[in-house]
Formats: C-alpha cells, structure tokens, sequence
C-alpha cells in the first residue's frame, strides 16, 4: 500500500467520524419522532388509485415520465429512440418525436407546455419545441447542449429559457437556452453520479440525489450549495421537493424511502416496505404531502402515510420494473413508466 492509500484511507475514516459526529448531535435535536408525535392522528383511508389509463405506444423499455405545468399533458422517453406526448385525458397520442440517440435517461416537460426536453448516454441534452415543425413535421428540435463528460441523467426546466442538468460528471450546469451557453456551473457538486433533481414550489432551490447516498440543497440564483444530506446507504435514485417547500422525499437502492426536514437539517421519516426485496427507482408526493410514493424494481407501486409512517398500500399493474413516477401539479392523477413498455395513468 502507498504513501497516498494510507492518507486516503485515513481521511475518509476521518470524514465518516465527521459524519456520524453530525448525525449525533442532529438527533440531540430531536426531541420526538415523527411516529410518536403523529400517533393520535386519525388513519388516512386506504390509497385506492387504479389504472385510469394505459398507454401503449413503446416498443422498447420506457426509462422516464414527466408532467406538464396543465396537469393534463406528460413526456414518455423510452430506448425505442422516442418521446411521446400523452393526452392522459383522452390517453390518445398528441405527439411522437423520433430522437438521434435512443439511449434516452430523463425527459422533461416545461411548465407553460412549450418545450420538452431529454438526455442519456448521449451525453448530451436536446430540447424541442413542441408547438413548431421542423422540415419533416415532426416537433423542432431548438438546442442540443453538449460538454458533459458523463451521460445525463437528470432535467428540469426552470422556465422556457432555462434548463437545469445534472449528469454522471458528477456536474450541475444551468443552461441559457437562446444562446445555449451555461450561465452556472458546479463540477463537482457531489461525490457521484447526479441522479435526481426535483425544484422547490417556488422555483428557488432545488434538491439532488446521488450515487454517493447523500441528497444536497442548492440555491438556483447563484448555484450555492445549503445543506447536506446523510442517512441513505445506497444510491439516491429519486428526491421530491415537499408542496410546503421545507422538506423532501427521496427513494433509494437500499429498498427505504426517507423525509428530510430542510428546517431541522435532517431525516425525519424512515419508510420501508412491508417485504424488502427491491430498491426504489423514483419517488413522489401527494400534494398534501400526505401520501409518499416510490416505484419499486418489484413492479408496484409502494405508498406510505408519511405523518404515521405507515406502508398504506400498493399500486400494482405494471409487468416489469417500474423506473419513473410523477404526480399531476394539481395532484389528480400520477403516471407511472416501466421495462413493460407502458406508461400508466393513475386516478
């Protein structure tokens, strides 16, 4: 072993020391348990959500979902080398966008409803426009942002002008999109793959997930690092901002979902399913915040009461893993995307 093994081997015991140093004096903090403080309140019934709408139009894996800002209108990317837009209404096609790499990770949907966006192992993320046609009729494609090192695995526009990427460099970029330069960027924002990013209701801070197990919060404006999340021992696949603004959801590779208080600096709900045998590939909240939502390797959908911390149900129908959930804004419906090809509605 070298002289450079050893050091590094001393600094990151040293680092772990600090780390559960920190967890000691959080929990000092704690005067009650989520579980404890919650147990008068009366038990939500029974989450009874049930397939609305099945949507069938993939013929390969489908990796990603995502909601427009209408609650009406979501983003399906799959490996089939294609975005589709969903009515979830009606559960017709509006639009199917062919992509120049198929390896597609993470789809976005802008809130107006005017741009979608996508990325993966192309390293790069392309933006559309969805209400103009390029030459062959198909949605126009605006920007292809490249100079990552590292595939992209997370998007999220902050309005039709600006993107927020997270990619496997282990890097954060805000992106102008009418130049398509980056107006910010981190480089090496954590000690992994940037996994998830969900924004704040307010559009001023934002949440990530990682491979290194911890979850961070940073400011838009100036791309400043706030706090830091421990607790995880797997990978962070999934985070999901809290409707109040001050706490978040994550779902992670150590089959456990978590509830961290921004205010109070650390976790404040352990949440496990009833057979551990599967990691949670992504998250969601009710818009009460009421109800917690993790999509499982072992095809369902896990619910929990986040006040009790109680498992409350499951979501069954899909017939493989299911890799991506997102809830409707105005909190009416979910989809759901899986390995089986089809994206679920949920009401």
């Amino acid at each position: 072993m070298g002289k450079d093994d050893a050091e590094t081997i001393a600094l990151k015991n040293e680092l772990n020391e600090l780390i559960a140093q920190i967890k000691v004096e959080q929990e000092k903090q704690a005067d009650c348990k989520l579980a404890e403080k919650c147990s008068d309140m009366s038990d939500v019934p029974k989450c009874k959500l049930s397939t609305k709408k099945s949507l069938k139009g993939h013929i390969n894996k489908v990796n990603s979902v995502h909601f427009g800002g209408d609650s009406r209108y979501c983003v399906s990317g799959s490996l089939d080398g294609k975005l589709i837009i969903w009515d979830t209404w009606t559960g017709n096609k509006v639009q199917v966008i062919p992509l120049r790499s198929s390896w597609v990770m993470s789809v976005a949907y802008a809130t107006s409803g005017n741009f979608v966006a996508c990325g993966g192992m192309d390293n790069m993320c392309t933006i559309y426009d969805v209400n103009n046609r390029d030459t062959t009729g198909n949605a126009k494609l605006v920007r292809e942002l490249a100079g990552y090192e590292g595939f992209l695995s997370s998007c999220r526009f902050l309005d039709d002008n600006h993107i927020l990427t997270g990619s496997g460099d282990m890097k954060l970029c805000i992106w102008d999109l009418e130049s398509g330069k980056k107006t910010s960027e981190i480089n090496a924002a954590h000690g992994g793959d940037v996994v998830s990013i969900s924004l704040s209701p307010d559009g001023n801070q934002f949440v990530t997930g990682s491979v290194d197990r911890t979850c961070k919060l940073w400011d838009v404006r100036d791309l400043k690092q706030i706090q830091t999340f421990f607790g995880h021992n797997a990978d962070v696949n999934s985070v999901s901002f809290h409707p109040n603004g001050f706490a978040f959801a994550t779902g992670s590779e150590d089959k456990t979902a978590r509830l961290f208080d921004i205010r109070s600096d650390q976790q404040i709900g352990h949440y496990e399913p009833p057979n551990r045998t599967s990691g949670f590939t992504s998250c969601a909240l009710s818009l009460s915040g009421r109800f917690i939502m993790c999509g499982s390797d072992d095809n369902n959908i896990h619910v929990w009461d986040a006040m009790k911390v109680q498992h409350n149900g499951v979501l069954g129908g899909h017939e493989n893993r299911v890799t991506s959930i997102s809830m409707a804004p105005n909190g009416m419906a979910l989809v759901s995307s899986s390995w089986d090809q089809y994206v679920r509605v949920w009401v």
